[in-house]
């Protein structure tokens, strides 16, 4: 096939995908109730699932500072089309959580002509793979992740005389971006594996800067949840650590299949 050829079949599966994308968004432009009161102001509450958890964990530990039952801030909205735009903006982003497995089918579709059988065969079950990671780490950001922010920014003041009066777009956009990054992080183990396919990254790599890698994980895991809670920082580090190590693996038997594949 010429590049033209390449451009028009990627341009039908892209345009699947959008169509997916657009169904899906319809679906939770119509249920607002619960994609706004139940899950995007979940956190917002004291009543949310991981505020209740921390607080149980905090009865029984020392760590009497995890217990979240106060959020001191309410959200405004400043723009008269303010609420009809954020309300596009997640049942946009909603739409594509939701369609991001078929997505990685259509993407799989396009890639798979281009792969012999062996490698096909190295590659059985990577849709499910992805959107299980894809969605894992949705998960985790936002059970995790965005309650430990949230709580962070909504509390820490300059001043007692100021009050947090947050705007909508501004308490959206931390709850979308930090669900979806960490989505996007959680597909390490996929990129360890294509780039341990090409060469570029080995298991003796990985393991050789692990150290540094467990630096830059706590690092990462301190800016996520700037607090002085040691047990906040081990909770958010720990799965980013185990996906490196998860990674390591995978480069692990990459390279040993091509090596057996050299030696047949």
């Amino acid at each position: 096939m010429t590049f033209l050829e390449h451009v028009d079949v990627l341009r039908s599966y892209l345009i699947r995908a959008i169509l997916a994308i657009f169904l899906f968004s319809i679906l939770a432009f119509f249920f607002k109730n619960i994609v706004f009161d139940i899950i995007i102001l979940g956190p917002k509450t004291p009543d949310f699932i991981t505020y209740k958890v921390l607080c149980k964990i905090a009865a029984l530990t020392d760590f009497k500072s995890l217990c979240i039952d106060v959020l001191p801030f309410k959200l405004i909205n400043i723009d008269l089309a303010g609420q009809f735009r954020y309300h596009l903006v997640i049942s946009i982003i909603s739409g594509i959580i939701l369609a991001a497995p078929y997505i990685f089918y259509q993407l799989w579709l396009f890639v798979k002509p281009a792969l012999t059988d062996k490698e096909l065969g190295y590659a059985k079950g990577m849709v499910f793979y992805i959107s299980s990671l894809f969605f894992t780490g949705v998960l985790f950001g936002y059970f995790i992740i965005v309650p430990l922010t949230v709580n962070f920014l909504a509390t820490y003041e300059l001043s007692a005389q100021i009050e947090n009066t947050i705007t909508i777009g501004s308490y959206i956009s931390i709850v979308a971006v930090l669900s979806l990054s960490m989505g996007l992080v959680f597909e390490l183990p996929v990129l360890i594996y294509f780039l341990s396919r090409i060469g570029i990254l080995t298991p003796v790599f990985l393991r050789k800067y692990r150290k540094h890698a467990v630096v830059v994980i706590l690092i990462l895991a301190g800016f996520i949840t700037p607090s002085t809670d040691m047990f906040s920082q081990i909770l958010v580090a720990m799965p980013l650590y185990i996906l490196y190590e998860i990674s390591i693996h995978i480069s692990k038997r990459v390279v040993r299949k091509k090596s057996a594949q050299v030696v047949e």
